[in-house]
C-alpha cells in the first residue's frame, strides 16, 4: 500500500501551537490564511529584497495563502512548486504584450451579473469573489482576490431566472471564486435551485479546496451534494507535491459520495512545464481517483504572463502521455481561446497524409500505417434523433457539414465594408 504525505503542521513554527481540532476546521483555515508579508515570513525565508518586492506586489494584488498549502511549501528553496502557485512575485507587475484584464471575454459573454453563457449548451455561473487562497495564476485575478463577497441574493436570483428561461441549458457549472466557500446551507440553497430546473441535466462544481484546503469536503458537505445528483466536482492539481494523505481522503470521500472528480491543470513555467512532472502527476491522480481532463494553457490575464509557456511545450507533454502511457491518464490540451474563443483542443499531428482510398497515420513510436478506407465511405443516418433538432449543432463548423450554411464569415471584413459602402 503506498503511503501519502501526512502534513504535519507543527513542523512550522507559525502553526506549532495549532490543536487538531482547529487545524482540521476549513473555517479556522480560511480565517488564518496568510495576507502579508509579516507572517509569510514565518512559514518560509524572505530575505530583505523579497519583502520589498512583496510589499510592491501587495499594492496592487492581494495574498491569501491557506495555513494548509502554506506547510506544503518549501521554506528555503525558492523555486518550490507549491510555494510559486501561492506567493506573489515581483513579475506580476510587469505586462506581456497582449494581456488582458479578462482574456476569456466571460464578462462580455455575460448576459445576467454572474453568469456567463458561451457554448450552446451550458452555462457559467460565479457564484462567489471569494476563494480559500489566491493563486498566483489565476485568470479572474480581475474579480478574484479583491472584494470579498459572495453573489448578492438578488443577482444569484437573475442567474436563476436566466437558466430556467432558457431550455437549451442542460450543464451548469458553478464556479467562482470558489463556491466551496460558501456554508454548506448557502451552497445547498444555490445548488437546490439549479436542480429543480427541469431541463438542467447536470450540476457540475469548480474547486480549488481539495488541493489547498482538503478539510473543507466534509462529511455534511458531501451528504449535502449526493442528495442532488448527478453532481461532479473538477478540481486543481498542478503538481505531484500538492498529492498528500489529506487531498487523497478529500477527493476519495467525494467519489464515495459518487461524485465523479475531474481534474484541470495550467500548464506552468517552472512549476510542471515538464513531461515528467505532467506524467508523474496524472498518475498519482489517478491512484486518488481523480481523472486527469485538461491541461490548460495559461491565459493571457495581466500579471501572469511570467508563467505561460510556449504552445509547442504543452504539444510536447501531450507527445509523451499519448501511448506511452494509460489513456485515462491523458488528459486534452487546450488553448482557452482570447476574445472568447472557448477551449480549442490541439494535440500532436498524427494524421499523416490522405487519398479517397486510404488514410496514412502514425503511432507515438513513429511507425507509419495505412488504414484502407471502407469502400462505402458515405454514412447515412436513419436514427430517430436526427429527426428532430434536440441533439443538433446550434452553430459553428458543424452546421456546414449539415450544409444548413455554406460559409461562415469573420466580422470587419474589409470586402464586406467595401460592398456596403458602395452600395
Amino acid at each position: 500500500m503506498r503511503k501519502y504525505r501526512r502534513v504535519d503542521h507543527r513542523a512550522v513554527p507559525l502553526f506549532r501551537n495549532v490543536s487538531e481540532r482547529d487545524w482540521r476546521d476549513w473555517r479556522w483555515q480560511m480565517r488564518n490564511a496568510i495576507r502579508d508579508v509579516e507572517t509569510l515570513g514565518k512559514v518560509i525565508q524572505l530575505d530583505a529584497e523579497e519583502r520589498g518586492h512583496l510589499g510592491e506586489v501587495l499594492k496592487r494584488f492581494r495574498m491569501a495563502i491557506t495555513p494548509y498549502y502554506a506547510a506544503l511549501m518549501d521554506r528555503a528553496y525558492k523555486l518550490c512548486s507549491v510555494r510559486l502557485q501561492a506567493v506573489p512575485s515581483l513579475k506580476e507587475l510587469h505586462a506581456e504584450e497582449g494581456d488582458l484584464d479578462d482574456p476569456l471575454h466571460e464578462d462580455v459573454d455575460s448576459p445576467v451579473p454572474g453568469l456567463t453563457h458561451r457554448y450552446p449548451d451550458r452555462v457559467l455561473f460565479l457564484v462567489t469573489n471569494i476563494c480559500s487562497m489566491y493563486c498566483r495564476h489565476c485568470t479572474r485575478r480581475r474579480m478574484v482576490g479583491g472584494k470579498d463577497q459572495h453573489l448578492s441574493a438578488r443577482n444569484i436570483a437573475a442567474g436563476l431566472e436566466y437558466i430556467r428561461r432558457h431550455r437549451e441549458v442542460r450543464d451548469v457549472l458553478l464556479s467562482g471564486g470558489d463556491p466551496l466557500t460558501l456554508a454548506d446551507g448557502q451552497l445547498e440553497r444555490i445548488v437546490r435551485a439549479v436542480r429543480k430546473i427541469p431541463h438542467v441535466e447536470i450540476i457540475r462544481i469548480g474547486s480549488r479546496t481539495p488541493v489547498v484546503m482538503p478539510m473543507r469536503i466534509t462529511p455534511g458537505l458531501v451528504a449535502m451534494l449526493r442528495r442532488y445528483h448527478p453532481i461532479y466536482v473538477n478540481t486543481h492539481f498542478n503538481h505531484y507535491a500538492e498529492v498528500t494523505a489529506d487531498s487523497k481522503e478529500a477527493c476519495e470521500r467525494l467519489a464515495d459520495a459518487g461524485i465523479p472528480v475531474g481534474n484541470q491543470s495550467v500548464l506552468l513555467r517552472d512549476v510542471n512545464d515538464c513531461p515528467r512532472i505532467m506524467k508523474k502527476l496524472v498518475h498519482e491522480l489517478l491512484m486518488i481517483r481523480v481523472r486527469p481532463y485538461y491541461i490548460y494553457q495559461c491565459d493571457m490575464s495581466k500579471g501572469i504572463g511570467h508563467f505561460r509557456t510556449s504552445i509547442a511545450k504543452g504539444m510536447e507533454i501531450i507527445e509523451n502521455l499519448r501511448g506511452h502511457t494509460s489513456g485515462l491518464a491523458v488528459p486534452t490540451f487546450v488553448v482557452d481561446a482570447p476574445g472568447g474563443g472557448g477551449k480549442i483542443p490541439l494535440m500532436p499531428n498524427t494524421l499523416l497524409s490522405m487519398s479517397d482510398k486510404r488514410v496514412i497515420l502514425r503511432n507515438y513510436e513513429g511507425v507509419i500505417t495505412a488504414y484502407t478506407q471502407p469502400e462505402n465511405i458515405y454514412s447515412d443516418c436513419w436514427c430517430e434523433l436526427c429527426k428532430r433538432d434536440e441533439y443538433g449543432p446550434l452553430d459553428g463548423v458543424a452546421m456546414l457539414e449539415l450544409g444548413k450554411k455554406v460559409h461562415l464569415e469573420p466580422k470587419g471584413l474589409v470586402r464586406v465594408r467595401r460592398h456596403r459602402h458602395d452600395r
